[in-house]
């Protein structure tokens, strides 16, 4: 593809010109008449290389702070970097091979600590090669990262400030944690990984104290919680039954027994309500706290409630047996539960999922590894059924959570966490969220107003190591906490130099107590959403530094990130830009959907399903890239099956094409074209693509106004079409005449078209942007392209222009398919033709040429005898005459001999001795009556006769006569 790499190689050369030149620093130094416009960045992970998924939103973000540059307005573009969590940790752990916190406990935290922060920017090199190659423009030798002590410093103070509006606490619930990474998880981590899985459900029979031989059934879809029993739930509203299977009574909901008891034979013996169980006792399905109700040596609180029947609300007989097993360890609604009615908990798996010692049976054992999730619960039903406790196993088909990072299967699982009161500010979330405009709009009140309605509080600590420590430390004696808000709040208390905020630098600071204790930190840090959240004042070093600055541009005009981040960082921007300011932290969000491979599945480096990002850009170019995804839907939230043809049409379509009318201006100027002015602008052509300019020009801006990115980089593609296809495929003729005044006017107007598309054009294509811009503009304009003012409306036209030039286009097509039809072929000419439509002469001048017919006349009624044929629009004489189809034949041999002449290299400028032979008398009477045409269009100085050539050149055929031709140079 010699074309291809052509154009790969006129973007690098426009990047070395960028770069030489300091056109990006230029940009940033420009007259800002407007202001400042911001916009935030989420900042990625180093741990991997950019994939089409990223470069969605970098395009975006490069594509919108272009345009808002070039409308007057100073755009600041800084990088960040993600350093934080879990992501950096896993890598660690597998490359020094260790498998649970006790091995990084080992190894020692300092050195694991240390291990992640060099590894954190692993392909900082990588991205700095091909973020500057697909033609974003941003300072990333001066990136933020989280992990810097002037980032961290400012999560200090956003958390002191939380704590001091009395939205932080620490609390005990039910949480998701991952087992391998030994932590909790938010709500909307929990949310990112949800699989199609398939678990055991057993239904379990309960045995009452006090009946004989009566068994209440309980069915659950975790039979690994069934150690940590303590009671069963039922409705005290609901209905029950006792039925009697062979020698066993059994208790459920009435309206359960048609499913559960589906094919065995029953009878019923009792009908009774919820009410009427509450209170009971029954036998525990595992006795290992009977005799001794303590875990790790610490008694067992409530266990005097233990193994008792309790009234809940949230009993239902939708699934199951209208009974509910509760484990307030394991379960939200448990939890509750049990502090409701003074349960005892027990909580018989670690948090690295392994059963304690004191379930002396299946000790030490995973309650759901990775490698066989359904292990554990095989063991606890295969327990029951020796004790013959077991009613009814059955396989289940749900969603389960698995840990976004290492994809391990997540527990419900009781433990303390810090907590970000979410619920406090929730009115306050939903009307800062009126306030912002959402594309696609849908997202406002659906997807994310829906989150906001429902919003729980946020797990913001982490049981882990490489973070940003909480700045909480607690008294061991007396258990007073104090929040610390700063760095030199840390050195004022601890007496000590701080130069580094990570846990194995400040764990060991500490200071006395009023109590007479010690001040020690609590282990835990902050959860790295908290940090991509805070981002808008961490990355200024607010309010430590950059204070005015900060408050005069805050919120952001704009973000832009993928759908997911709906519950991720838009949530957590919002969330803590209210929680602070009472403001929404942005007001225009873009959200783009995800891409795939082209077969619909995920994107995978193990199957090799998609084609490297480099690969593309050095085959087709980073403006085709770009043009490709950000007029494609997943600009709109609409996923994207990523397909290289795709972006080989738009290569071809777009790149080469805006090249092909830069070349074949550059064909035909001289070294220096006039700028344009009104008086050149006399012929219709000329008229209308600058209507159909000033119409791209405002409907391109409207939309990039309103953040509709697709919608406004479609215009500009139409755009490339319309004055290929139309202008300069019409006037094509006027750039070869020899009347001077109409083709300098031509020149002057296409240049000044290239000029001013090129503006509209780069906030989507830079690189061909610039190539044009470069090749056109003198000496004293803008240096760059990227330095120019948006385009306006600067030679106003008549918008009927538009719709009379419309109207040629459907006549043209009408005309094409009557020819089509009736299999007669363009070149040859027609001698009339009728239409319905009253248009003014220079466009009925356009129709002739274009469906190459000698006359046209506007008449309410078609012909209908003879040749004629019509449409609802137009009729055509398909007669033929002797002159039509000399001039037919004239046509096909100019097609013929330029084509030849192409073939044997020559120059517009070369003229040409052609050698000929044929039988047919209209060829040779064609070249004999039609010379000065044939002249004129081959540029052909001679034509000489020879039979001799029939035996020297292969034969072509016109209109079905064979014809031999030779062209050389004269």
């Amino acid at each position: 593809m010699a074309e291809t790499n052509q154009h790969v190689e006129r973007e690098s050369a426009v990047l070395k010109f960028w770069q030489e030149e300091q056109i990006f620093e230029k940009s940033l130094k420009k007259d800002s008449p407007k202001g400042d416009y911001v916009f935030y960045d989420g900042p990625p992970f180093a741990t991997g290389l950019p994939h089409y998924g990223h470069l969605v939103g970098s395009i975006m973000k490069d594509l919108v702070p272009r345009y808002w540059t070039m409308k007057g307005y100073h755009v600041e573009r800084v990088w960040g970097w993600d350093c934080h969590g879990l992501p950096i940790e896993n890598i660690v752990e597998k490359e020094m091979k260790l498998a649970s916190k006790a091995d990084i406990e080992k190894l020692g935290v300092g050195q694991f600590c240390e291990s992640c922060r060099a590894n954190v920017q692993t392909y900082v090199e990588d991205w700095k090669q091909i973020i500057p190659r697909v033609g974003r423009w941003v300072d990333m030798e001066n990136a933020y990262k989280t992990m810097d002590v002037e980032f961290m410093e400012s999560i200090w103070w956003v958390f002191k400030t939380l704590w001091d509006k009395g939205l932080i606490y620490e609390g005990h619930k039910s949480m998701h944690i991952c087992p391998r990474c030994e932590t909790t998880l938010s709500n909307f981590e929990v949310n990112q990984n949800y699989q199609d899985v398939e678990d055991l459900s057993v239904t379990a029979k309960f045995k009452l104290l006090d009946e004989e031989n009566t068994y209440v059934l309980a069915w659950t879809t975790t039979p690994w919680t069934l150690p940590g029993n303590v009671a069963l739930a039922v409705g005290a509203n609901l209905s029950y039954v006792k039925v009697k299977i062979n020698d066993e009574f059994l208790i459920l909901a009435s309206e359960t027994v048609e499913t559960v008891l589906a094919g065995l034979e029953y009878e019923k013996v009792a009908s009774l309500k919820g009410a009427d169980l509450v209170g009971k006792k029954y036998q525990p399905l595992f006795d290992y706290f009977v005799n001794k109700p303590e875990i790790d040596g610490r008694p067992i609180k409530n266990w005097e409630n233990a193994y008792t029947i309790q009234d809940a609300d949230f009993v239902t007989t939708t699934d199951g047996t209208g009974v509910v097993h509760i484990a307030p360890a394991f379960g939200e609604d448990d939890l509750n539960l049990s502090k409701a009615k003074a349960l005892p908990l027990i909580q018989h798996v670690l948090m690295n999922g392994t059963i304690i010692p004191e379930v002396t049976d299946f000790a030490g054992e995973s309650v759901k590894s990775a490698t066989d999730p359904k292990f554990m619960d095989k063991k606890i039903i295969e327990f029951l059924q020796v004790k013959n406790l077991v009613f009814k196993v059955l396989p289940y088909q749900h969603s389960y959570p698995f840990c976004w990072r290492c994809d391990t299967p997540l527990l419900n699982y009781a433990t303390s966490s810090w907590f970000v009161d979410v619920p406090k500010i929730r009115e306050k979330l939903i009307a800062n969220n009126e306030k912002v405009s959402w594309i696609p709009d849908h997202f406002k009140h659906g997807r994310f107003g829906k989150w906001l309605e429902g919003v729980r509080e946020w797990s913001i600590s982490r049981d882990r190591y490489w973070g940003n420590p909480l700045p909480v430390w607690r008294c061991d004696s007396c258990k007073t906490v104090e929040v610390l808000g700063s760095k030199a709040d840390l050195e004022k208390r601890s007496g000590q130099t701080v130069t580094d905020l990570h846990k194995h630098k400040i764990d060991d600071l500490t200071w006395t107590c009023a109590c007479g204790g010690h001040y020690h930190r609590v282990p835990e840090v902050l959860d790295c959403w908290f940090e991509s959240g805070a981002m808008p004042y961490a990355q200024m070093h607010y309010p430590f530094e950059n204070k005015e600055k900060f408050e005069s541009t805050f919120p952001a005009q704009f973000i832009a990130e993928g759908q997911d981040q709906t519950r991720g960082w838009f949530y957590t921007l919002m969330v803590l830009a209210t929680a602070l300011f009472d403001k929404p932290a942005f007001e225009n969000v873009v959200v783009n959907g995800i891409v795939l491979a082209e077969d619909g599945r995920k994107m995978s480096k193990r199957l090799k399903n998609y084609p490297e990002v480099m690969e593309i850009v050095n085959k087709y170019g980073a403006d085709a890239l770009r043009l490709y995804l950000m007029t494609s839907p997943v600009i709109r939230a609409e996923d994207l099956c990523f397909s290289e043809a795709g972006v080989a049409e738009t290569y071809r379509k777009n790149v080469v094409i805006l090249s092909n009318v830069l070349s074949f201006y550059q064909m035909y100027a001289s070294e220096s074209v006039a700028d344009l002015k009104k008086e050149n602008l006399n012929n219709i052509l000329d008229q209308w693509i600058i209507a159909k300019l000033n119409q791209s020009i405002t409907n391109a801006s409207k939309y990039l106004d309103e953040y509709e990115l697709m919608n406004a980089g479609r215009v500009c593609l139409d755009f490339i079409d319309e004055l290929s296809t139309w202008y300069v495929r019409r006037s094509r003729d006027r750039f070869k005449s020899e009347n001077v005044e109409d083709k300098n006017n031509a020149l002057m107007v296409l240049r000044y078209v290239l000029l001013e598309f090129s503006k509209l054009l780069a906030p989507y294509a830079p690189f061909i942007s610039e190539s044009i811009y470069q090749a056109l503009r003198h000496s004293d304009d803008s240096q760059s392209v990227h330095l120019t003012v948006w385009p306006s409306i600067q030679f106003a036209m008549s918008e009927d222009i538009l719709s009379k030039m419309s109207e040629v286009r459907v006549l043209v097509e009408s005309g094409l398919a009557l020819r089509a039809a009736q299999n007669v072929k363009i070149r040859q000419a027609l001698g009339q033709a009728v239409i319905k439509a009253d248009l003014p002469e220079q466009y009925l001048e356009i129709l002739k040429e274009e469906l190459n017919v000698k006359d046209i006349k506007v008449s309410a009624d078609f012909p209908s005898a003879g040749q004629w044929q019509a449409s609802e629009v137009m009729a055509m004489d398909f007669a033929m005459t002797e002159e039509l189809l000399l001039d037919g034949t004239a046509r096909e041999l100019v097609r013929f001999v330029n084509m030849e002449r192409k073939n044997s290299g020559f120059t517009i400028n070369d003229e040409a001795k052609l050698t000929y032979f044929c039988e047919a008398e209209i060829i040779k009477k064609a070249i004999a009556t039609m010379g000065d045409y044939l002249q004129k269009n081959t540029r052909t100085k001679e034509f000489i006769f020879d039979a001799a050539l029939k035996d020297q050149v292969k034969a072509i055929k016109i209109n079905g006569e064979e014809f031999y031709l030779k062209v050389e140079k004269f």
